[in-house]
């Protein structure tokens, strides 16, 4: 069974920095996605940043220049390194992983169980 386990969120001013950390546990083969999205109240949950296994990354057009995803795969776990934080990003973050499971085809997307970031003005 494969778990993921977020930690880094909180409560920081604007302009400030947070650290999302998500860790992966379980039988895995291969993880080759690794994704933040968000989700504000009332709204639908958006995409914040990806990085592949070839580590290219893509980021939403609100978060480029402030936002930093990495991934480290010996310890299985994507970070979120979120710098001069505003109030609009406040919302909890989910961290997604697609893998490659040892015994079954094909791809699984697994979810976190979310974080809450909140940026106060």
């Amino acid at each position: 069974q494969v778990q993921l386990v977020e930690s880094g969120g909180g409560l920081v001013q604007a302009g400030g920095s947070l650290r999302l950390s998500c860790a992966a546990s379980g039988s895995i083969l291969a993880i080759n996605a690794m994704g933040w999205y968000r989700q504000a109240p009332g709204k639908q949950r958006e995409l914040v940043a990806i990085i592949s296994s070839d580590m290219s990354t893509n980021y939403a057009d609100s978060v480029k220049g402030r936002f930093t995803i990495s991934r480290d795969n010996a310890k299985k776990t994507v970070y979120l390194q979120m710098n001069s934080l505003k109030p609009e990003d406040t919302a909890v973050y989910y961290c997604n992983f697609r893998v490659v499971l040892p015994i079954l085809p094909g791809e699984y997307d697994y979810w976190g169980q979310g974080t809450q970031v909140t940026v106060s003005s």
